[in-house]
């Protein structure tokens, strides 16, 4: 327990009387649980592709960890101005960088999303994209309500629609659902009326069928998932039966067969080696850690005023409920398989300091504020 007193004065000490603790401890402890599972599921995946140390991929997301956790309390100390700043400078730079990637992009499987830097290795700008959006489109939104700054809206539109023709050209078009989603939820939470609602409604469901048509690969993941029998279904299938192996307990640590035979173990289906080395309880507590996290904001957001705050926080907690959601469900194939990340579970270094990146603005955003003047403090 962090001793401070209530009479501190200082950032730290305003911001441990004021920070959500309770959200805080549940990052925490997804945080840890991508610690267990990294232990479980990468040294098998690491053999299986002979890198030079089975240890390669748990290395690694330990210093990734380390510093999403890092990120994310620093984050969370800064005041709303500061939230503000901060995401404008990087949404600017991600859009740059996802620009670049068009050109100067690897290409993996036939996208372009990822960029080679030295010392760095592979980052995924798209994934800083999410976070620092949701909370410059918060404030643009709300400067068009609350303001009357009617550009302002528009100026979001305008930016929304450059990230969707950058996320169409990689392509990403599981990125562009969530950036949509998000969006869509702020300008839903802002008030928009149920006639526009409907519209935009048809709107995401024509896009979605324009997306199955001009895509082989969305076609062939809707294909395989409606039909089983139509194609390559081996990750689905094997994690599916992970599932059924752990049980109500699971195997027990280190005992799981998925790792060694499924290629993503580590990554988009570490929640199948959870299901079957942990079992059922510990992937209903993963679960219910992160219904927590999207539950507690939106109870902490019922008494706010701030329409960027309310906005912003929706943003950010849609987008982290959704790629949660989108993850666990993939592996249990209850939706189409796409390729997205667990929330601090999951291996991944750009997806997990965007997470935690979110998460950090989430955290100060939701802080306790005595007055306004504590937001420029």
């Amino acid at each position: 327990m962090i001793a401070v007193s209530r009479a501190d004065t200082s950032r730290l000490g305003r911001w441990w009387w004021t920070v959500d603790r309770w959200t805080l401890a549940a990052l925490l402890a997804l945080i840890g649980f991508g610690y267990v599972m990294m232990l479980a599921a990468s040294p098998a995946v690491a053999e299986r592709i002979g890198a030079s140390s089975r240890n390669m991929f748990f290395l690694r997301q330990i210093f990734y960890l380390g510093a999403a956790t890092a990120v994310m309390l620093a984050v969370s100390t800064l005041n709303v101005k500061e939230v503000r700043l901060l995401a404008w400078l990087g949404f600017a730079g991600a859009l740059l960088l996802v620009a670049a990637t068009l050109v100067a992009g690897v290409e993996i499987k036939g996208a372009r999303r990822w960029l080679s830097l030295p010392g760095i290795g592979s980052l995924q700008p798209s994934e800083f994209l999410k976070p620092c959006f949701a909370v410059v489109a918060a404030w643009l939104v709300a400067e068009g309500k609350v303001n009357r700054r009617w550009g302002a809206t528009i100026l979001a539109i305008a930016l929304y629609l450059l990230i969707a023709g950058l996320l169409k050209g990689q392509p990403d078009i599981g990125m562009l659902l969530v950036v949509t989603a998000v969006f869509f939820a702020q300008f839903f939470v802002a008030g928009l009326n149920l006639f526009a609602v409907g519209f935009v409604g048809a709107l995401g469901v024509a896009g979605a069928g324009l997306a199955y048509l001009l895509f082989p690969h969305v076609q062939s993941r809707v294909h395989r998932f409606l039909d089983p029998a139509a194609g390559d279904n081996y990750q689905v299938t094997v994690a599916l039966e992970a599932f059924g192996n752990g049980g109500l307990l699971g195997r027990g640590p280190g005992e799981g067969r998925v790792k060694n035979v499924l290629p993503d173990a580590h990554a988009d289906f570490v929640f199948a080696v959870a299901g079957e080395e942990f079992g059922l309880v510990i992937c209903l507590v993963i679960l219910a850690l992160f219904c927590f996290v999207v539950v507690r904001g939106l109870v902490r957001l019922l008494g706010e005023t701030d329409l960027f705050i309310v906005l912003a926080a929706s943003g950010l907690l849609t987008q982290f409920g959704l790629q949660a959601f989108v993850n666990m469900a993939s592996s249990l194939h209850l939706i189409p398989t796409k390729g997205m990340t667990l929330p601090f579970v999951s291996y991944g270094g750009s997806s997990v300091l965007a997470i935690a990146l979110g998460m950090g603005f989430l955290l100060a955003l939701t802080r306790r504020r005595l007055s306004r003047a504590e937001d420029e403090r």
